[in-house]
């Protein structure tokens, strides 16, 4: 008997008829954001061969870093191919400094897409995994033009989140609130198959991601945390933690999502004026949603991540995820932290006179 197979379209038809109000225009939306990632996989994957590969020399996007050719072709991708079909009353991209406006001679609709183009755009010439993230809210005012403050709103308020991952194999990973759902593209037929039902992290792990050099500037509880992963079976979390970094966060987080783990970027003395690197709106609401519905967890170190107050489009926070009882633990750490508690914690010899890569 043949297995069948469901497709994306299949899968989100299905899923709107357990609505019975449902106007199918998330699943319109959906299956466009969908579209729009085949193209931009489809850019990667030709890489020199079409020429897009290099940056753009002078070019810089609204936070300030180099733009590469497919960070833009993948942002007018993602535009083109959202912008016509009446669901969506704004958008706004990483790319961009202010919103994106539908035009004028297409309807609006009643939700909003934030996205960020091509993550990790950064290993693009070393061809290392890179992705599209997106984020789908309710805007306030359906079917009026989107002002700025209709995308800020907490992750909680989120009401379908994903990532698409260009590597191997082209993926399409989302949430609506009902569990986490990967879509394989099948390039014969050029369709998302489901091929990753209800995705769960493991609770406990021995994977850790953290960018080793920026040590320097981490707060004390995240020293902590990472110290006693790297006194492994000898100290006390008595067992042994393998580090990875990969500086592609869809990577990361599929990892995790498949195997477990933890990723931190967390809040560092580096740079005063960023107390985190990565992007409520369009990076870490998104990934914290679909993490959360895995069954792990998210946070800033201080508090739930989706619960953050958003205050401007292109705000930065810290960002900690994976596995739920690592994650747990170290917010408990910046909690003794905050409180005054465990100081012994903080002041440890180990960390004083040996980093990742000194030994006593």
């Amino acid at each position: 008997m043949v297995e069948k197979h469901i497709t994306l379209t299949q899968f989100n038809i299905e899923e709107q008829r357990r609505h019975a109000h449902a106007t199918g225009d998330l699943s319109g939306l959906l299956n466009d954001i969908g579209i729009a990632c085949k193209v931009i996989s489809n850019a990667v994957g030709k890489g020199s061969l079409a020429g897009v590969l290099g940056g753009r020399p002078g070019k810089t996007n609204v936070q300030g870093e180099e733009q590469k050719e497919l960070d833009v072709i993948s942002n007018e991708v993602m535009l083109g191919a959202n912008e016509w079909a009446g669901h969506l009353a704004g958008m706004a991209s990483e790319e961009n400094e202010q919103i994106c406006p539908i035009p004028g001679k297409y309807p609006r609709g009643k939700y909003l897409l934030l996205f960020d183009p091509l993550d990790g755009s950064s290993n693009i010439d070393v061809n290392i995994s890179v992705g599209t993230i997106f984020s789908i809210l309710k805007c306030a005012r359906p079917g009026k033009a989107a002002k700025p403050d209709d995308f800020l709103q907490p992750g909680t308020e989120q009401v379908c989140a994903g990532f698409a991952l260009y590597g191997p194999s082209t993926m399409l990973i989302l949430t609506t609130g009902n569990g986490v759902h990967g879509f394989t593209l099948d390039r014969d037929i050029g369709e998302f198959i489901l091929t990753h039902a209800n995705m769960s992290i493991p609770e406990d792990t021995r994977e850790f991601a953290i960018n080793a050099s920026n040590e320097r500037f981490w707060e004390p509880p995240v020293k902590r945390y990472v110290e006693e992963c790297l006194a492994g079976k000898a100290g006390p979390r008595a067992k042994d933690f393998n580090m990875r970094w990969i500086a592609s966060l869809v990577a990361e987080t599929f990892r995790i999502l498949m195997r477990g783990g933890v990723f931190m970027y967390p809040r560092d003395n580096k740079d005063a004026a960023k107390p985190g690197r990565l992007r409520l709106l369009y990076e870490a609401n998104p990934i914290s949603f679909i993490i959360e519905q895995a069954g792990g967890g998210a946070t800033t170190g201080r508090q739930r991540l989706m619960e953050v107050e958003p205050t401007e489009l292109h705000q930065r926070v810290p960002f900690i995820f994976g596995s739920k009882h690592e994650v747990d633990l170290i917010e408990s750490y910046h909690a003794d932290y905050a409180s005054g508690r465990d100081t012994e914690g903080f002041a440890s010899p180990l960390f004083a006179t040996r980093s990742l890569f000194r030994t006593q």
